[in-house]
């Protein structure tokens, strides 16, 4: 199965020339020229990267970066002219995966995309087992254990604990909890959410009234808390 990018791009010859180039290297490329239609692109398509500019028509790529972590976990570049060093360290302080100054080469846009998706795909595979002292979720056996006593989750339910193992960590936005676990359709269905987290606390939490594992962020979303040690 081919790994998406999508290129959130504004000069649309170097578009066409990053997807050809792209194409070449075996990715499927999704290109989109504002920050607007690029999220909408990563809320539907589901990239496995995305290579944003950083001066875009409508909203910025510095907020359309903020704005695309709510949406999706997937390895994001910046690529732009922008080449100074504040403007370097301002993309990769704000957690972007690499910064790409234009002009660039056809071989060194290939080598960092690369890396990033590797880089991506380690961190996906390290992320498959969660140990939190008596908790321990098995996402290639679908098998969750508290204090060695399996526990039996719902479709639903799992669904959402492995959404948020693959963040351990990281808080992972209401709406992006919902597309994911109910479909995009249900983004704004808080209810449905705040419902099911508070079965799987009652499953998976010692003292559910004062939850260790999963960890409200009050007006945001939800944090699975990362292993002590």
């Amino acid at each position: 199965m081919e790994e998406r990018i999508l290129i959130i791009e504004d000069d649309d010859a170097l578009a066409r020339l990053m997807r050809l180039q792209l194409g070449r290297g075996g990715y499927e490329v999704i290109i989109r020229g504002d920050g607007t239609s690029g999220l909408a692109a990563a809320r539907d398509a589901d990239p496995d990267l995305v290579l944003l500019d950083v001066l875009l028509p409508d909203v910025d790529g510095w907020v359309t970066y903020e704005r695309m972590r709510e949406i999706t976990d997937a390895p994001i570049l910046f690529v732009t002219v922008l080449g100074a060093d504040e403007d370097t360290t301002r993309g990769l302080e704000m957690g972007a995966d690499d910064y790409i100054v234009k002009p660039f080469s056809y071989k060194e846009l290939l080598t960092r995309v690369k890396s990033a998706l590797y880089r991506a795909r380690r961190s996906a595979a390290q992320r498959l087992t969660y140990q939190n002292g008596p908790l321990r979720v098995d996402l290639q056996t679908h098998i969750v254990k508290l204090d060695d006593e399996r526990i039996f989750l719902t479709p639903l339910e799992y669904k959402l604990l492995s959404t948020l193992v693959q963040n351990t960590g990281r808080v992972v936005s209401h709406q992006t909890l919902l597309r994911r676990v109910w479909g995009p359709q249900y983004e704004d269905r808080r209810q449905y959410l705040k419902l099911y987290v508070w079965y799987l606390r009652q499953k998976i939490e010692p003292n559910p009234s004062q939850p260790r594992f999963i960890i409200t962020e009050r007006g945001v979303g939800y944090r699975l808390a990362a292993p002590k040690g």
